[in-house]
Formats: structure tokens, sequence, C-alpha cells
């Protein structure tokens, strides 16, 4: 079974941009798969945030598309995520997703000055 492992700061101002990580443990998966970025905030459901495909190609909630970035790595074998512009409301356990078994631990992220 594939392991993902997000990462990031943590604690992120607002107006700042959050940038997190997801980790792969198969490396040859990285450009071979989709993979997925999904966050739920506080008391929420889950909400998609976007994904990017193995041409390449991203995909945006059309909520977030504005502020997301998904892109990867292939070296560090890793997917990343930037959300610009953050705001208290970008509070959430941001998970990483390979469709459709494979989740990571997820990470929390707090906005706060």
């Amino acid at each position: 079974q594939v392991q993902l492992r997000e990462s990031g700061p943590g604690l992120v101002k607002p107006s700042q941009t959050l940038s997190l990580t997801c980790t792969v443990s198969d490396g040859s998966l990285i450009t071979n798969s989709y993979w997925e970025w999904i966050r739920q905030p506080p008391g929420k459901g889950l909400e998609w945030i976007g994904y990017i495909r193995p041409s390449g190609d991203t995909s945006y909630s059309p909520s977030l598309k504005s502020r997301a970035s998904i892109s990867r790595d292939p070296s560090k074998n890793q997917i990343e995520l930037q959300l610009t512009s953050v705001t208290p409301e970008d509070a959430a356990v941001y998970y990483c997703f390979r469709p459709w078994s494979d989740w990571g631990q997820g990470t929390q992220v707090t906005v706060s000055s």
C-alpha cells in the first residue's frame, strides 16, 4: 500500500501563502497517478480542493481556483499545494489523496495572526 504523508507549517498568518507537501512512499506513482488535495474545516465536511492528472494538467474547485495551485516534484516524491491569500476560513485539516484508496493522515492548518 502506498503511504502518503502531508507536511506544512501548521500556523499561517492571514494574507500569507500556505504551502503544503505530500510525500509519497512510491515515487514511481508521482507522474502515473491522479493526486488530489482535500480539506476538512473544523466541524464541517470534506471539501475538495483540486487535483493534478498524470499529464500534469490541473483542475480546481471553483471556489478556490483563483488561489490554489497543485504541482508535483518527482525528484522529491512530492505533491505540493499552494493556497494564496489565506483567511481564517482556510483553517482545516488538509489531506493528500490518491484515488481511490490512498490517504495521508492529514496535516492541521491554523490561520491566525
